[in-house]
């Protein structure tokens, strides 16, 4: 019966949340202070879950670690100079308000970690998440994440066994996890693989005296780079989310805020805007366009989900008073809250600030330039997958004047490496469509899988006043009388047209 009335409310708040254009993290949170208000007691599996949660969180973030990724210069630059300046600002200031010393510089550096879960949802939901803002933002997040296991090894405040350098060797035993993996071809196979090596990295972390988070973690590097290692990560995702409803349940559950705790989140939200500012600032320096360095701001605008693992962490070490709990609870919620919102408009929001930020950027070349010709191209194909390959080659083949353009680096290098003619080219940006000489071309081919990126850059296009063929994709009926409406040429749902095709092969 508690069960029910536990996860109940958790998806009640959760939808409703969602509803609201809210994460559903936030109504979880809100589920576990009424159900505090309302005397429910904390169930004892309850802890118990809240750390699988935080152990496949971990293990996933294992899983996307790349070490060449973490050591790209705005990465370092950025991710490194941010946790510094906000360690060092926040830290101070919470030292001077009486905080154990420790504790005030591990709780500057938790509200410099931004939301690892958020960040992915909205690129993922925008169609970035490989696009070149999107790898950046990715990669700094992870180097947070490894910064906050750091964090949760010193919060553990117990003394290693000698065994504890066993568990560098985790990651040595790659050749047969790989052999496992490959080994597994059922997707539920993988999944439950992961999940148990996961726990058991856990496990053996917490038998030498370390944080099972650590074990988790490496487990995870230890299954990384392998091709199905991507699909298991995915498998996870799901998985992983449920189990941390528990830990935000938690949160709820052990404190209701008074005044003074709402007072104090209050305060940490006023001045989360300055974070944004400050990763303008860094990624500005590291050599990014204003475009990329506004719309990765805005996507790490938030407090991070771990700022409140650490703090239950410090909190349990005696490192900060128990109220900072209810604090960074409200903070983080609210945040998310806020970040949700600003992230549905943040090309829009850019577009309204674009007079005054672009004056701001370097001249220097930077990683996400932009071309300024085309050559004698009269074609042009967005987005560089199969189906866009397959549209530039077969121009190609008519001898059509072509060119492609994709935003993702790792898809550029793979496409010129074929021979293709491909430029860097983010079809939402509204400045590569002003600066590109489009009086000549007479047609545009728009394959990129997200929706509101194809919809959104039809409607760049004809704002521009480019009056030629455009042409896309849809996967469905609404989608494709929205297009034509926006001012798509012609429209094809793919799956359609291959079941044409073949019949139209099989006849003929």
């Amino acid at each position: 019966m508690e069960e029910i009335l536990y996860l109940g409310s958790a998806y009640l708040t959760g939808l409703i949340a969602n509803r609201l254009s809210f994460p559903p993290l936030v109504g979880y949170l809100v589920a576990g202070y009424l159900l505090h208000y309302f005397n429910e007691g904390t169930l004892q599996s309850l802890t118990h879950i809240a750390d699988i949660g935080i152990e496949l969180l971990l293990f996933s973030v294992g899983l996307k670690l790349r070490l060449s990724s973490l050591l790209r210069r705005e990465v370092l630059a950025v991710g490194g100079s941010h946790i510094l300046i906000v360690t060092g600002v926040s830290g101070g200031l919470f030292f001077w308000l009486g905080e154990h010393v420790t504790g005030a510089l591990i709780l500057g550096v938790s509200l410099a970690f931004s939301s690892t879960v958020l960040a992915i949802k909205v690129l993922e939901d925008n169609g970035e998440i490989s696009s070149l803002h999107g790898r950046d933002v990715l990669s700094i997040l992870i180097f947070q994440d490894i910064v906050a296991i750091a964090l949760l090894a010193l919060a553990d405040n117990k003394a290693p066994t000698p065994w504890a350098l066993a568990l560098l060797g985790i990651p040595l035993l790659r050749p047969i996890a790989h052999l496992l993996l490959s080994l597994t071809n059922a997707s539920e196979l993988r999944l439950l693989l992961g999940v148990c090596l996961a726990l058991a990295g856990g496990l053996f972390a917490e038998t030498v005296s370390v944080s099972p988070e650590i074990g988790a973690l490496l487990t995870g590097v230890m299954m990384a780079a392998h091709e199905k290692s991507e699909d298991t990560a995915h498998k996870l995702w799901g998985l992983k989310e449920l189990f941390l409803v528990a830990f935000f349940l938690q949160i709820g559950l052990s404190e209701l805020p008074g005044k003074a705790e709402i007072i104090s989140a209050l305060e940490l939200l006023l001045v989360l805007p300055l974070q944004g500012v400050l990763f303008f600032i860094l990624f500005l320096m590291s050599g990014l366009r204003a475009r990329t360095a506004f719309v990765s701001s805005i996507a790490l605008m938030t407090y991070s989900e771990f700022a409140l693992i650490t703090t239950d962490a410090m909190v349990k070490a005696g490192f900060l008073s128990a109220e900072w709990k209810s604090i960074i609870s409200l903070a983080v919620a609210g945040s998310l809250a806020i970040a949700a919102q600003l992230n549905r408009f943040s090309h829009r929001l850019f577009a309204l600030c674009e007079s005054t930020l672009a004056p701001l950027e370097r001249k220097s070349r930077t990683p996400d330039h932009l071309p300024v010709t085309i050559g004698k191209a009269e074609w042009l194909v967005l987005g560089m997958g199969q189906t866009g390959v397959a549209a530039y080659l077969s121009l190609h083949q008519e001898n059509k004047p072509v060119i492609g353009l994709d935003a993702d680096p790792i898809v550029l290098k793979k496409v010129i490496g074929k021979g293709l003619r491909v430029v860097y080219g983010d079809a939402e940006d509204a400045e590569l469509w002003r600066q590109l000489p489009l009086d000549r071309v007479k047609g545009i081919v728009l394959t990129m899988p997200d929706y509101n990126a194809r919809y959104s850059t039809i409607e760049l296009l004809r704002n521009t006043g480019y009056l030629g063929q455009i042409g896309t994709i849809c996967f469905n009926a609404n989608e494709k009388l929205a297009l034509e409406k926006r001012g798509a040429s012609f429209v094809i749902h793919p799956l359609y047209e291959a079941g044409s095709q073949l019949a139209k092969q099989l006849i003929s």
